[in-house]
């Protein structure tokens, strides 16, 4: 199979789809590589490591997407790659349909084939190319939380573990999956007064168990989300439905109970953020306010340190790449039911239940485009 990956050009974003490591690997399996010219520059991969590793460095991305059967990337193809696209050509990247109505529409349009790294699962539930840019994003969210606490920077001023004699930042995760884990680890490491919410009773218990005295857990009901809310410094909103927009949990009345200057991080942005006054930043300009309130959300985090983002992401994504080309997506997908559910768009159809359901198509089953 011919694959290719191309320089990304979502603002700030320096990540690439495929790594030299990567490159060499596919070429062991006999496929040819086409990567653009620059494409790795931002994890610190030249040129001339791809073309060591195998790779055919080409000039344009519309050379990389006229010639190649699967095209890997790290971002959703922002509109002028979709429009490159063509029928039963293979896009193998991250997505986040369901809250970008525009990007689906073009995806539908072009009749590729589309595989979303953040619905594909695992036999215990999870979801393994996410699970690392989640890693990623929960733990950045603390120190883009930080900065932006800083009175220069629009916040109250406040240091997240405090000083002998002064008490340190109250700071609420709404969410106790592996971005609300992840952030809560590095507030605690900070010495921050950390709050967790959930609704699962199981995980409650298990973040009670790893954190102990360092991190009180509180069931996430509407009235105990209001009072933590109101209480805190620096808000982390790491709430997930997979595939499916992010529930509105922290809505503009709220914004009056906080205290002027307290933080908002939305980490569910790419899903369409879960606080009602999120809308999607970038890292040139992160942060914005809507009644006192500072907001983060940009919607590329993990990008902003793209080597050690890239590499994390490409031990999870490389053997599914693997795998679709050395066997094709049909097949590759038929032996791996958890690869299965990354098929989102087929055909000029969407083929994941909670994407249609979010913008009004009709779902095609992913086992009648394998059929």
């Amino acid at each position: 199979m011919i694959v290719g990956t191309v320089k990304e050009i979502k603002n700030h974003e320096y990540r690439v789809g495929l790594t030299p490591e990567a490159v060499q690997e596919l070429v062991a399996h006999g496929h040819q590589v086409l990567v653009e010219a620059g494409a790795g520059l931002g994890i610190g991969a030249g040129d001339a490591a791809y073309v060591a590793a195998g790779a055919e460095l080409v000039a344009t991305p519309a050379e990389v997407f006229a010639r190649a059967e699967m095209v890997v990337k790290v971002k959703e193809p922002q509109a002028v790659e979709r429009a490159m696209l063509r029928e039963g050509q293979i896009l193998y990247t991250y997505l986040h349909l369901a809250p970008d109505p525009e990007q689906t529409a073009d995806l539908v349009k072009s009749g590729a084939v589309c595989i979303a790294y953040e619905t594909v699962t695992d036999a215990h539930g999870g979801l393994p190319l996410l699970k690392p840019m989640s890693q990623v994003a929960g733990r950045m969210a603390i120190q883009a939380g930080a900065t932006a606490l800083e009175k220069a920077h629009g916040g109250r001023g406040v240091l997240l573990g405090g000083v002998p004699g002064v008490l340190p930042a109250k700071v609420v995760v709404i969410g106790g999956g592996v971005v609300g884990f992840n952030a809560a680890q590095m507030a605690v490491g900070l010495g921050a007064d950390v709050t967790i919410l959930d609704r699962s009773n199981e995980t409650l218990e298990r973040l009670s168990a790893q954190f102990g005295a360092s991190a009180k857990t509180l069931y996430s009901s509407r009235a105990n989300l209001a009072a933590a809310v109101a209480e805190a410094d620096l808000v982390i909103g790491a709430v997930l439905i997979p595939g499916a927009a992010a529930p509105k949990l922290v809505t503009r009345a709220m914004l009056s109970t906080m205290q002027p200057g307290a933080v908002l991080v939305d980490v569910a942005i790419d899903q369409g953020g879960c606080f009602e006054t999120s809308h999607a930043t970038t890292h040139a300009e992160p942060t914005y306010v809507v009644d006192g309130i500072v907001h983060y959300a940009v919607a590329n985090m993990p990008g902003a340190v793209a080597r050690t983002s890239t590499y994390a992401l490409g031990n999870a994504t490389l053997p599914h790449a693997v795998a679709i080309a050395n066997l094709g997506w049909k097949e590759a997908l038929s032996r791996d039911k958890h690869l299965k559910n990354g098929l989102n768009i087929w055909n000029g159809n969407v083929t994941y239940a909670a994407v249609a359901e979010a913008l009004g198509y009709d779902a095609v089953s992913p086992e009648f485009a394998l059929a």
